[in-house]
């Protein structure tokens, strides 16, 4: 076995080194506040704690109390103002405060570049919202009057006495909030005391969780009572008023009710000064002087004296502090002041004994300590909450700061609607409009900095929601500010001055109704989903709301589940919500495809087992991989997008099963017109639609065009029926056209020109109304052996092309109408019908082409009859249609001036 001792020797050589380094690094003494103890001041977080300089680069932290803070530092600065401690201050240790202590006691080092002549407040100090949870003034620092405290006693009471304060500025700072000895009444209400037995009182202190006009009673039963200890007892009843300031009143109880007086006597919970009647208001029965109180991270406390031995030896009971004395306690609510009643009065505690009420024995004289860490409250903040109202105006103006709830601050902060800072909370779709009359140095906005301030000064970054420089104004002149927070709008946000950091506080932003929220929204098919949506320039937010309870909630853009793309808001095992995306195209569960779409603003929430999922998504995905199935999914807002939707129990992110498909869905898609705001369910042809459709094939494949031909090939027919035709064709193709047009816009609840077919369809409908205008505005024939107007002729060419024009354009309608009744319906319907109009179209211009061909034929043959006219050959030609040999137009005029005869002209042959 190898000898182990030199090993040994060398460790025991390195310890000593060690030991020798560390001793050699001990700091020096030289400084004057060496050995001073001071007990920390109380802001916030239930801060406790007593400060002691051990050297000149450290100090001691002992019976040490916090609740636990976000990025918590030990903090320095020259003195505690707000501008010193907010702009000037610095970190002066590497200890991080990030948890709850409870009693600790610890050595903390200070930097080697910080020392104590540099230091006039030492203080925790929360970074990023700039908190000062409690501080230590050192001899060369000074309180300023602009640090803002909750725990500032009402004006008659001593300053000295509620900041533990002494005359004599070399003792230590004691603080309101520190005792000897503290008790556990219940989980959330304490009892701590210090005792002064030579002066002959005692300083009792009540803190406790509970609701700000709830009261905090403590006294001494009856001696020698053994039952229904309250009657008789001697107590005192604390508390918060609504103002914030604390009270501290002496009370004896002759019965279990609320205090009354009848006839001049006084009977129940009453005060002192009441039994004693109206003149010894404020008198020396009132034995309880009030010393600090305040209400800080919703924890009520205050702290009075009363002495030990009282001269008032009717309501108040003599306390021998060496005798173990049996003591009362209750929490309960609190009835305020009128104009009958000048005191708080407590109602009656109800609860469950030793949570609400309940007495033990206690001798004051035995060193109790009992409470382990901080009272943490459920709920912290006390501020008033103000709800914005749309047909309301906020007030907002400046004031004192009295309970601003983050300090350090400055000595004037803002107000709304005459409350000190509070929280302000609005809804999201619902307009606020404030009216700032806070003065011209005041410039109000909503920013998402916590300081507020403009945050460039600080190199920070912030987002401002509204408001400005510009945004300040007074009374007699009022700046107005309309603010519309929207459902991308954060949760929190904060309102401030832009010239001055923390004047302001916190914004709540809150869900209000999703048709507030979204400037659009239709049901889905069977009214069991609805879905809203807003398009903000190349962007459209999405939401979707079951109406009945499920474990998932899918929406999908598509005609059917195969091939479509499908949105599911659905909760995880811990209550998380999620939307995921899927590329469906399948009916199976190995067909639903995971995708990985640009969503922002993603939301999914219960409410009782109704589901709601809110996104935002491009309305072209930009995608490096075209191949990819999302970057196909785009929604052109012009074209009816067909929504579907299903519910099932439950969803996962993993490998899907048959169990996860849905057990409810759509019976089939709803068009959603995204422009317009409105739906309608998807059918193969709607029966109006195809009335509109059918009546347009009629007037413009039919009866338009039939009233053209006849005035083209029916004139050489005797007489003017070849004119009754063409008038009766065309009046009653148009009168046909426009009840077409009345069933189409009853049904669509009107048109939108930015459809080609309605485009088509109204050019063709103006130029079919101009042609009875037309007729009606015809130049007069000209008489026989004259030459025809310039006016007549432009008359005839332009009658007849704006006729044939609009038999063109309307047909292109009636093919338009075709290819948008496919992209409404799908192509499974409107393939045979346009092949059937196509047909007919077809056999149209072979029918024309016919007649055409016909006509000229016998244009021409009429012609050569002409060169052989012989005398005597009455049968006329009545085949002359529109150009004679005058070279004009002929009409039905020219036959019934000449009554159907003509005149020849002989000549004698020569």
């Amino acid at each position: 076995m190898c000898d182990q001792r030199p090993i040994f020797l060398r460790s025991l050589v390195l310890l000593g080194f060690f030991l020798f380094s560390a001793i050699g690094e001990e700091c020096s003494n030289t400084s004057s506040l060496v050995g001073h103890e001071s007990e920390i001041k109380m802001l916030q977080h239930q801060l406790r704690g007593v400060f002691t300089v051990v050297d000149d680069c450290s100090f001691r932290v002992s019976r040490f109390d916090m609740l636990s803070g976000s990025d918590v530092h030990w903090w320095g600065a020259r003195s505690a103002g707000f501008e010193n401690m907010t702009n000037d201050g610095f970190v002066i240790s590497d200890q991080k405060l990030n948890q709850t202590f409870k009693n600790s006691s610890f050595i903390v080092k200070l930097f080697g570049n910080v020392t104590w002549d540099k230091l006039g407040v030492v203080s925790v100090w929360d970074l990023p919202t700039a908190s000062d949870f409690g501080h230590v003034l050192l001899s060369n620092g000074t309180e300023s009057d602009t640090t803002s405290s909750k725990a500032e006693p009402p004006p008659s009471e001593s300053k000295d006495v509620a900041q533990g304060k002494s005359n004599n500025s070399s003792e230590p700072f004691k603080a309101p909030t520190m005792f000897d000895n503290c008790k556990k009444l219940s989980d959330k209400y304490r009892l701590r005391w210090s005792l002064n037995a030579e002066k002959g009182y005692v300083d009792i202190g009540l803190e406790a969780t509970t609701g700000l006009l709830n009261y905090m009673a403590f006294g001494w039963a009856k001696p020698n009572s053994t039952s229904n200890l309250m009657l008789d007892a001697d107590v005192v009843v604390t508390g918060i008023r609504e103002d914030g300031f604390p009270f501290a009143d002496d009370f004896y109880i002759t019965e279990s009710s609320v205090c009354s007086v009848k006839e001049g006597t006084a009977s129940g919970v009453c005060p002192d000064t009441v039994y004693e009647g109206s003149d010894s208001v404020g008198s020396s029965v009132n034995n309880t002087k009030l010393v600090y109180g305040h209400r800080i991270d919703g924890v009520s406390f205050v702290r009075y004296r009363r002495p030990l031995n009282d001269s008032d030896n009717k309501f108040d009971f003599p306390v021998n502090s060496t005798r173990n004395l049996t003591v009362i306690w209750a929490l309960g609510v609190i009835k305020p002041p009128d104009v009958i009643n000048p005191y708080y009065l407590p109602v009656n505690h109800g609860g469950v004994e030793s949570e609400n009420f309940g007495h033990f024995s206690l001798n004051l004289s035995d060193h109790v300590d009992e409470c382990l860490g901080p009272l943490d409250a459920d709920n912290k903040y006390d501020q008033d909450v103000i709800i914005a109202d749309a047909n309301a105006p906020l007030i907002v103006t400046a004031g004192p700061s009295v309970h601003y709830p983050n300090p350090p601050n400055p000595s004037k902060v803002l107000y709304i609607n005459k409350k000190e800072a509070p929280v302000l909370k609005v809804e999201r779709g619902v307009p606020v409009k404030f009216s700032i009359e806070a003065g011209h140095d005041v410039s109000f906005y909503i920013t998402s900095d916590f300081l507020g301030g403009n945050a460039s000064l600080r190199n920070r970054t912030e987002t401002i929601y509204a408001g400005g420089q510009e945004t300040h104004g007074v009374l007699a002149s009022p700046s107005e500010l309309v603010w519309a927070p929207n459902r991308n709008t954060p949760d929190e946000l904060y309102y401030h001055s832009i010239f001055q950091e923390k004047m302001g506080w916190k914004v709540q932003v809150v869900d209000g109704g999703l048709s507030d929220m979204y400037n659009n929204s239709v049901n889905l098919d069977d009214q069991q989903v609805k879905f809203f949506w807003t398009i903000v320039g190349d962007s459209i937010s999405i939401a979707a709301r079951g109406e009945k309870k499920s474990g998932y909630l899918a929406i999908g853009f598509g005609s059917e589940m195969a091939n479509s793309y499908a949105y599911v808001g659905w909760f995880d095992r811990n209550g998380t919500g999620h939307v995921n995306t899927y590329w469906i195209d399948g009916a199976s569960a190995s067909s639903v495809h995971p995708t990985t779409e640009n969503m922002t603003y993603v939301r999914c929430k219960s409410e009782e087992g109704i589901i709601t999922l809110e996104f935002t998504r491009p309305l072209k995905p930009s995608c490096s991989h075209r191949d990819r199935p999302e970057c196909k999914n785009m929604i052109d807002p012009t074209t009816p997008l067909k929504v579907i939707w299903a519910m099932g129990a439950k969803w996962t992110d993993g490998q899907l099963t048959e169990r996860n498909m849905h057990s409810v869905t759509s019976q089939r898609p709803v068009r959603v017109m995204l422009t317009r705001g409105s739906a309608e369910a998807d059918q193969d042809l709607r029966p109006v639609l195809g009335v509109h459709g059918f009546m347009m094939f009629l007037a413009w494949g039919i009866l338009l065009p039939g009233g053209i031909l006849s005035a083209r090939y029916l004139k050489h027919i005797k007489g003017d029926g070849w004119f009754k035709i063409h008038m009766y064709l065309q009046c009653s193709g148009l009168a046909i056209v426009f009840l077409g047009l009345l069933f189409a816009v009853a049904e669509l609840n009107g048109f939108s020109f930015s459809s080609t077919h309605v485009k088509f369809g109204f050019t063709a409908i103006v130029l079919a109304c101009a042609q009875p205008v037309n007729a009606w505005l015809r130049p007069a024939k000209p008489a026989q052996e004259e030459l025809i107007s310039s006016k007549r002729l432009i008359w005839e060419y332009s009658h007849s092309i704006v006729g044939q024009s609009a038999v063109v354009v309307g047909v292109v309608a009636l093919f338009t109408g075709m290819k948008h009744l496919g992209e409404r319906n799908g192509a499974e319907n409107i393939d045979g019908l346009n092949l059937a109009l196509g047909l007919w179209v077809f056999l149209c211009v072979v029918t024309v082409a016919y007649l055409e061909y016909r006509e000229r034929g016998r244009i021409r043959a009429r012609n050569l009859s002409r060169g052989n006219w012989v005398l005597g050959n009455v049968e006329e030609d009545d085949s002359i249609d529109l150009i004679d040999s005058r070279g004009g137009f002929r009409d039905k005029d020219d036959d019934d001036r000449n009554g159907g005869r003509m005149e020849i002209q002989l000549e004698p042959l020569k």
